[in-house]
């Protein structure tokens, strides 16, 4: 091999020991930054070395070296460079091959919204693979204490988020819809636990939905994404096997959002969060 041809490839190693640096302040750093020895050691090369690597990345502002201490923290140029990132991302076009894999591997109606409050907003939608099709369309805004995707915002925001929801007003739109704020606060603690929320036809008569939040690079949720069919095929069965699904594609989405939340530990199925009332319709056996 000759020189010319191993420089492209020791340039390319050297560039991905230096990404490798920039992942590791960006990692571990506190407020006071984190020190060469620790970088050195947790990445296995010289002092030497690191400080090689990190020279253009101080050239560049994507790091910073504290001239008393000699710890690293991340620049201003890697704000520039989040910011840059974050003013391109558009929640749907971030979304669209997540909810169109997750169509095709459920096979029901798959939609997508954004939370104003006190509704959520319909912003796409993929349909069904059988004739019958749902009453929503993108545009389309609902109340968000009766539908899943509501429930799955809700249950990630604040006291002030949900009292404007309630001081909205919480009317019925089926015999199941969930009129109380007590009962409604008790859901959605449900919804933490399990990670997805369930609408078990509370918004339409013959229509369940499963759905998981979506967070921004501020880890605050701003939106969900939903599978909804008819009881007939969305059984309580079928729920408990499409809330995981539904909840990794959240998490996918979000974390292209720029949020750090990590994959959630699944709960003890004597906890999950599907277990609904069914008082008003007692053959329905094992509850969603």
């Amino acid at each position: 091999m000759t020189t010319d041809q191993a420089k492209p490839r020791n340039q390319s190693s050297s560039l991905r020991r230096a990404l490798a640096v920039l992942d590791h302040v960006r990692d571990h750093a506190d407020a006071r930054g984190v020190s060469l020895t620790r970088i050195a050691d947790d990445l296995g090369i010289s002092k030497s070395t690191v400080l090689r690597l990190a020279q253009p990345l101080i050239d560049g502002d994507l790091l910073t070296r504290d001239r008393e201490t000699g710890w690293f923290r991340l620049g201003h140029g890697a704000l520039r460079l989040g910011q840059a990132y974050l003013s391109t991302l558009d929640m749907r076009s971030v979304a669209a091959d997540p909810l169109r894999r997750l169509q095709h591997l459920v096979g029901e109606t798959c939609h997508l919204v954004v939370y104003e409050a006190p509704d959520v907003v319909y912003i796409d939608k993929v349909e069904n693979e059988h004739n019958v099709r749902m009453a929503s369309r993108v545009g389309l805004r609902m109340p968000a204490y009766r539908t899943a995707v509501g429930k799955a915002v809700l249950a990630w925001l604040g006291e002030e988020d949900f009292q404007t929801v309630v001081a909205a007003g919480m009317p019925a739109r089926t015999e199941r819809t969930i009129t109380d704020p007590a009962r409604l606060a008790a859901e959605l603690e449900r919804v933490r636990l399990s990670g997805y929320a369930v609408d078990d036809r509370e918004n339409e008569p013959e229509v369940r939905c499963v759905a998981a939040p979506i967070f921004d690079h501020t880890d605050r949720a701003v939106g969900a994404l939903s599978v909804s069919g008819l009881t007939s095929r969305m059984t309580p069965a079928r729920v408990r096997e499409v809330g995981p699904m539904v909840e990794r594609a959240g998490l996918e989405i979000s974390r292209v959002l720029g949020s750090s939340r990590p994959s959630r530990r699944r709960p003890d199925r004597a906890r999950d969060d599907t277990r609904h009332d069914t008082r008003h319709d007692p053959q329905e056996g094992n509850q969603p």
